[in-house]
Parts: C-alpha cells; structure tokens; sequence
C-alpha cells in the first residue's frame, strides 16, 4: 500500500520496469499503444490520493483520476481495484481481468487476460510475491498463493497453493517444482 510521495515513485518505478520501460513519459497518456502502463501509472496516482491526499484540492484531484483511471479501465476491460497489487504489476495484455478488491497480491505479479481472482465462501485469497497468472486462471475463495508460483493458462485455483512450484487443472494441482523463474521479472 502506498503511504508516501517516495512509495509513489518506487511503485510507478517498479511497474515500468515490469513493463520493459525505463521512465514515465508524458506521451504514454495519449497514445493508443501504452494504454496499458498508462492504466498502471492512473492506479497508482488514485492509491497515492487516496491514501496520502489531504485537503480539498487531493480531493478535487483524486475524484478527477478516479473517474480518469474508471474510463482508461473500462476501455481495456479490466476490473482492477486500489490497495491490491504490490509494486512490479505487469498485466500483459488487455482484456477481461477481473480482481476482487479485497485480494491482496504482492510484488512482481504477471497477469494475463481472462483472468478472475474472486471471492468464495465470504473469503478472498492472499497471493505472494513473484506470481505468474497465465491466461484464463480463475482464482477464488480464502485461499494463500505463496512466492514464486506459476499459474497454468485456464486453471482453477480454489485450495493453498505452496511457494515456488507450478499449478495447472481443473482443479489446480502441482504440475512442477519449476515456479515463476523466467515468467516473472523480480524487481522490487
């Protein structure tokens, strides 16, 4: 969660670096081709608001990106909410991503599209460091992804997930003691 002007820039660093880019620029808002890493840097302006703004123009402000970060998302079909995703996000392609916004997902997390992390039983899941999510994964329940996992295209993840292996199926299950080396750049 984002708490200072210096986490701001670390986080906004951090998904650039995700995303193969070096720094933000200006650009990047208006031109169809970064509309992704544009969504990244909306997120993280509305957290930084959100969470650090105070006063009337903040409020001013974070309503203005709200409804900015609302209209870019929408566009691109995701679902993605504040406060979720740790630093390093990279969501690889646009498309159907749908997060639950009490999901708590940690650094460096590679998503892909058509993918849905949700709630079941009342509950949502925790989701470590370094985790792939390949395309059409849908995760949901009170469940715990550990560090370094991999998520096989098209699996059902709905029971705890152990660090640094590789999860495919329906239902999930340990395919490969491998883990997101290689899928995922580890950053911050």
């Amino acid at each position: 969660m984002i708490t200072s002007k210096e986490e701001y820039k670390y986080y906004v660093a951090a998904d650039l670096k995700a995303n193969n880019y070096k720094t933000w620029k200006f650009r990047y808002r208006f031109l169809p081709g970064y509309s992704l890493i544009h969504a990244h840097k909306l997120l993280r302006e509305v957290e930084y608001l959100q969470n650090c703004g105070k006063g009337i123009i903040s409020k001013f402000l974070l309503r203005y990106k709200r409804i900015r970060f609302q209209q870019v998302t929408i566009k691109l079909g995701l679902t993605i909410h504040p406060n979720v995703f740790g630093p390093g996000l990279s969501i690889a392609h646009f498309g159907s991503v749908v997060t639950n916004a009490n999901t708590i997902i940690g650094k460096n997390c590679r998503i892909h599209s058509g993918t849905n992390i949700g709630e079941g039983g009342g509950k949502t899941p925790i989701i470590g460091d370094n985790v792939y999510i390949g395309p059409g994964a849908k995760i949901f329940g009170g469940i715990t992804i550990g560090d370094n996992v991999a998520i096989g295209a098209n699996a059902v993840v709905n029971k705890d997930v152990p660090s640094n292996v590789t999860v495919g199926g329906i239902p999930a299950k340990i395919i490969s003691n491998k883990g997101s080396q290689n899928l995922v750049k580890e950053n911050a």
